[in-house]
Parts: C-alpha cells; structure tokens; sequence
C-alpha cells in the first residue's frame, strides 16, 4: 500500500482547514451582516427613551439610534424586528436577530441563552406614582399593603420583582408598556416599580405622576444588548459600544433623549 505524499497530506489538511473556516462564516453573525448587508435589530419598542414605536410607526429611542450607529459601521441597513418582552429570549434562541436592543436589563437568565454586551448604562427600580401620593407610597414596606393597586408590564425585570417583593398589595396586570402609566394618572392603579431611567422620562411627561424615591433605588443593575452565542460578534459589538462610549456618544443620547 502507498504511503500518501506530504503534498497529498497538505492537501486533505486545507480542505479541513477550509470547511472549518467556512462552518464558522456560516454561523458567524458578523460575516452574515458584512455579506447581507442588513442587521436584524430586535427590539420591544415600548419602553422610553430607549426603544418606541411612534404613531408613524416609527422607531425612536437611544438604542435605536445606537442601532442606526452600529449598523453605519457595517456599511449595513437596519431591519427592526418586533419582539416581547415575554418573548425575547425565545425569539433570540429562534435566530429571529442578530442583536437586540432597547433598554434590556442583564439578567443570569438571559444569559443561559445569549451573551451581553459591555453595559452601557446603570439603572435600578423604583416607584413612580400621583404626584399627591409621593409621601404615601416611599417605602416598599408602605408600597406592599392591601388595598395599594400595583401595575406592571409582563414578561421583564418589572415583572421579576413585583413577583419577588410585593406580598400583599393587588398586582395588576397591564399588557401595553406604553400605556400602563396612564393607568396610575387616571386613578386605576397606584404604583409602578420600574426603571429609574423609564421613571425619570415619565415623570417629565406625565406632570401628574412624580418619582416616589427621588434619586434611590432598591437595587441596582446594568443594561446591555443582547446576543446570539456568538464570541466574535460579542468581540465586534463591544469593541464599537466602547468606542462610542469614549466618544462621548451615548451621554449625548441620553442628554438629548431625556429632553423629549
């Protein structure tokens, strides 16, 4: 029997090579927006100032500005992809989007099944209600009585912690993220728990609903984007979120974001 050649043994190591290299461009998300042209953005789109839906459906919003930014340094154009957040990780898990973006909270359980970013904004929960009320509902322990009306979104951290902290006070349920605060204006509930960035926007908006814990929180947190298990794209996704940091672009998002 003939002893293959090293010619013939650097042949079969290059195909090897070559197949290796092409399974990794054809799972790698980065190479798939060089060559499409197009990145898929997931996003909720309820959730101001990060991500919104306007009345031209229109999004609007940090991240979605952020996306814009991201995909210029591709040389790519955006398709936004509506999600939930109920559904976030399982549309993510279902290849739906390369990333997806709009104020998402990092959370262990997220991570299970995706990689975040570098964070680029902290943030905590924290109660918004009636102006009037501010005193009355300043303190989870004056928060989690019968007879207080707690409203929350499904499907996100909001849900997590009113699941979490609030024992004895009525969770309500309220499924459209943009209009759960007119819930608590027009008297239907008494208390959100949510984001301080979210409270700090609504209050602005909504003069009859003010901050219960001005400048507190109960707990603190990061945010980032959310991505498929893909190192190479985490590494490109970092490597410009860091850029722009250093930039200064994302201050001067939120600076003209919460002037709205």
């Amino acid at each position: 029997m003939m002893k293959p050649t090293s010619a013939f043994i650097i042949f079969l190591v290059a195909i090897g090579f070559f197949s290796c290299r092409s399974a990794v461009i054809s799972t790698n998300h980065l190479d798939r927006v060089l060559a499409s042209k197009t990145l898929r953005v997931g996003t909720t789109g309820d959730y101001r100032p990060f991500t919104y839906l306007d009345q031209h459906d229109r999004y609007v919003g940090i991240d979605i500005d952020m996306a814009h930014d991201l995909a210029s340094s591709l040389e790519a154009k955006v398709t936004f992809v509506p999600t939930t957040w109920s559904t976030l990780v399982q549309d993510l898990e279902a290849g739906k989007f390369d990333i997806a973006m709009g104020g998402i909270s990092k959370r262990l359980i997220r991570q299970q099944s995706g990689l975040f970013s570098q964070s680029y904004s902290t943030s905590g929960k924290t109660p918004i209600v009636r102006c009037e009320d501010t005193q009355k509902y300043n303190a989870l322990e004056r928060i989690d009585q019968p007879g207080v009306r707690v409203v929350v979104n499904p499907g996100g951290t909001n849900q997590a912690f009113v699941k979490d902290f609030i024992k004895n006070a009525q969770v309500i349920t309220h499924p459209d993220n943009n209009t759960i605060f007119e819930e608590i204006a027009a008297g239907r509930a008494d208390v959100m728990i949510t984001d301080s960035d979210e409270v700090r926007l609504q209050s602005n908006l909504q003069k009859e609903l003010c901050p219960a814990m001005p400048g507190q929180t109960f707990n603190k947190f990061e945010k980032g984007y959310l991505l498929p298990r893909d190192l190479i794209w985490k590494a490109y996704v970092d490597e410009w979120l860091q850029m722009r940091r250093v930039e200064g672009k994302i201050d001067a998002l939120f600076e003209q974001h919460f002037k709205l």
